[in-house]
């Protein structure tokens, strides 16, 4: 059995579907990542090297459009530079992220679905998470996805996220920060190559209604389409595979959610010091060619939300 916080890899025939799914040509990839990294050379803003398995990974989450895999790339380094509060301190030994990890749990299940996707499973193992947890817990969320981006080594066929209500009441929902909500999903959608499948909710309550409408304006249409509310796990096996659930989901994976993720905050905390390095990773707004970025515009004051503009 695979370790609780091992990233299985796809093999085989769904090796050579996610390839036709990420428009990826074997013979060409190396000659589009180079491609890659001679233009971020050529970006006084942007850092001139980076790792060439998370350039690979922008690369297979933009379908190796090499356009939008720029695109992605400025973003990414932007909003590492305008939300020091997601991307800055990334200790899980911090007392606040200890603190947070003991009551909130969200890391990627090891297994692949039968079309080649990713689950992660977020739950709050306690009802005392409050407001101010936010921000930390998009922190790890940024965390888990950049770790992703090292080890994601064949890329796959898209991310699948299930999330259990079971703890949300009307008092969190009134203290959320909408702006907080606001900077993650931009970062979420526009700076990662993820291509987000499905959203699976569970252990619904009246409240999720409330929760759901107030994050659909910052959600892409295509994404408000993937959203699916279950009153009945039975309804989520449809989607995944029993075999892939944790035990407490009733799941046969062998592994309970409790396992999985204490195994990925082991692999949180062997990245320390590559987190600690990544923070010099941002873009540099004074020497970007043009106008430089200006956050309040960037995330949108009137609602709106910018896109960059990439030479």
């Amino acid at each position: 059995m695979a370790s609780a916080a091992t990233l299985v890899q796809p093999t085989g025939e769904m090796w050579k579907q996610i390839r036709i799914d990420l428009n990826e040509n074997v013979n060409t990839r190396d000659r589009d990542l180079a491609i890659i990294k001679e233009w971020l050379k050529k970006q006084p803003h942007l850092p001139d090297e980076w790792s060439d398995t998370c350039l690979m990974s922008f690369l297979r989450g933009c379908s190796f459009s090499l356009e939008k895999a720029k695109r992605k790339l400025d973003m990414y380094f932007t909003m590492r530079a305008a939300c020091p509060e997601f991307f800055t301190n990334r200790d899980v030994d911090r007392p606040e992220l200890d603190d947070l990890l003991k009551r909130a749990q969200g890391a990627p299940l090891p297994g692949l679905t039968p079309k080649g996707r990713r689950v992660t499973f977020c739950r709050a193992t306690t009802n005392t998470i409050d407001a101010h947890y936010l921000n930390n817990a998009f922190k790890v969320a940024m965390m888990y996805g950049d770790v992703r981006l090292m080890e994601e080594s064949e890329g796959i066929g898209g991310d699948v996220f299930i999330l259990d209500a079971s703890v949300v009441s009307p008092s969190h929902l009134a203290k959320i920060s909408i702006s907080h909500v606001k900077k993650f999903f931009i970062c979420v959608q526009e700076a990662y190559p993820v291509k987000l499948k499905e959203v699976h909710v569970v252990n619904v309550s009246p409240i999720i209604d409330a929760v759901i409408t107030m994050v659909k304006p910052f959600l892409k249409d295509k994404i408000k389409k993937r959203i699916f509310v279950h009153s009945d796990l039975k309804t989520l096996y449809d989607y995944v595979p029993q075999k892939m659930l944790p035990e407490e989901y009733g799941g046969s994976s062998g592994l309970s959610l409790d396992e999985i993720n204490n195994a990925w905050i082991e692999k949180l905390r062997s990245y320390k010091q590559w987190f600690k390095e990544q923070e010099s990773m941002i873009a540099n707004e004074a020497l970007r060619p043009g106008k430089p970025t200006n956050y309040d515009e960037l995330f949108g004051i009137d609602g709106s939300f910018r896109q960059l503009r990439i030479d």
